[in-house]
C-alpha cells in the first residue's frame, strides 16, 4: 500500500480539483467548529458546550478516515471499509441479545463474508455482489442453524444473523464499490467524489437534524424510539441537506434536478437507518452501542445513518448513469 502521489500531480488535481474543493470545505467546518466551541468553553462553559467539543474531537477523527481513504491507494479504502464493517458487526453481534449461544459459531461465516463481499466490489463483479448476501447468505446461514440441531427460537435467529449481516456489510459495501464504478465522459470527480458526497450530505444532514431541532424542536416524531427526535428537525434537517445537496452536486454527474432528489433521498433514508438502530438498541436496553468513539458513542452509532443512504445513493446513481 503506498499513498497516490498520482492524485496530488497537477494534471490529476485538476482532474479532481472537486474532490479537493469538498476536503478544504470538510477541514475549514471543522476548523470552525473547533474555534466556535473553544471560545464558547471559556465565555460560557458548561456540560453542553463540553459536549460539542468532544463531538468535534470525534468528527476530526471520522472526517480523517473518510478523507485518507479518498486520497491514499484504492486498496487501502476497501480494506478500511471492511473493516469498519467487521467493527460494526462485531459491536451489533456482542450486544444483541436475540443470539443464542449455539449460534456463535454460525457468526463465523458472518465474518466470513466480509472479505468476500469487498473483493466483489473490488473487482466491480456488480451480478454477484448484489446477491451474495441478500441471496446466498441468507439461504446459506439459516441452513447452517438448521444443520446444527437447535430449534429453540431458531426462527429469531434466521431473522437476526441476516438482518446484521445486512445493515453492517452488505449496506456499507456498497460505498466501497463507488469506488470501482467505470469512468464517465465529462465526470471528473469519479467514485472519490461519489463516495465523499454520500457520506459527507448523510453526516451533515445528522447534525442538521440535531441543530434544528435544537433550535426549534416541539413535535416529537416517535417519541418511544427516539424521544429526541422531532418534526421540525426532520423537516430543517432533510430540507437543509437538500441545499447543500443541490450546491455539491459538482461532485456528480447529476443535473439540478436529480440532484435535489438524490439529496432529498439521501436525508430521509439516513433518518430512516438512525431510528432503526435506535430502535434495535431500545430493545437491547442501551443508549450507545459502544464507547469507542468519544461523544458519539461505538461504530454503529455512528454509521447507523449510512447504512441505509449509502445503499439508496448507490442504487440511484447506479440506475440514473451507470446501468
Amino acid at each position: 500500500m503506498k499513498f497516490d502521489f498520482q492524485f496530488l500531480q497537477s494534471d490529476k488535481f485538476e482532474q479532481n480539483r472537486e474532490v479537493m474543493i469538498l476536503i478544504g470545505i470538510i477541514l475549514g467546518v471543522l476548523v470552525f467548529a473547533t474555534l466556535l466551541f473553544y471560545f464558547l468553553g471559556k465565555v460560557k462553559p458548561g456540560a453542553q458546550v463540553k459536549e460539542l467539543k468532544m463531538r468535534t474531537n470525534s468528527w476530526w477523527v471520522m472526517a480523517s478516515i473518510f478523507v485518507l481513504a479518498t486520497l491514499l491507494h484504492p486498496i487501502v479504502s476497501y480494506l478500511a471499509f471492511a473493516l469498519l464493517s467487521y467493527a460494526a458487526l462485531r459491536e451489533l453481534t456482542s450486544i444483541s441479545k436475540n443470539i443464542r449461544e449455539e449460534d456463535r459459531r454460525v457468526i463465523i461465516w458472518c465474518y466470513l463474508a466480509i472479505p468476500l463481499q469487498y473483493y466483489f466490489a473490488y473487482n466491480g463483479w456488480f451480478n454477484i455482489f448484489i446477491i451474495f448476501i441478500p441471496v446466498i447468505m441468507h439461504v446459506w446461514i439459516p441452513f447452517l442453524l438448521v444443520i446444527r440441531g437447535f430449534t429453540t427460537e431458531i426462527g429469531r435467529a434466521m431473522s437476526v444473523l441476516p438482518m446484521q449481516l445486512m445493515l453492517t456489510v452488505f449496506s456499507l459495501s456498497h460505498l466501497a464499490f463507488l469506488l470501482s464504478l467505470p469512468e464517465l465522459e465529462g465526470f471528473n470527480a469519479g467514485g472519490r467524489g461519489l463516495l465523499l458526497y454520500v457520506v459527507f450530505l448523510t453526516e451533515m444532514n445528522d447534525v442538521f437534524q440535531f441543530t434544528w431541532g435544537k433550535l426549534l424542536g416541539r413535535t416529537k416524531i416517535i417519541e418511544k424510539i427516539s424521544p429526541n427526535k422531532t418534526w421540525e428537525g426532520f423537516v430543517g434537517g432533510v430540507l437543509t441537506t437538500t441545499v447543500v445537496g443541490y450546491f455539491l452536486r459538482f461532485l456528480t454527474p447529476l443535473t439540478g434536478i436529480e440532484a435535489l432528489v438524490v439529496a432529498f433521498s439521501v436525508a430521509c433514508s439516513g433518518f430512516i437507518g438512525d431510528v432503526i438502530v435506535s430502535a434495535v438498541k431500545r430493545d437491547i436496553g442501551l443508549k450507545d452501542t459502544g464507547t469507542l468513539i468519544p461523544g458519539h458513542g461505538g461504530i454503529l452509532d455512528r454509521i447507523d445513518s449510512l447504512a441505509i443512504s449509502a445503499p439508496i445513493f448507490f442504487y440511484l446513481i447506479y440506475n440514473l448513469y451507470y446501468a
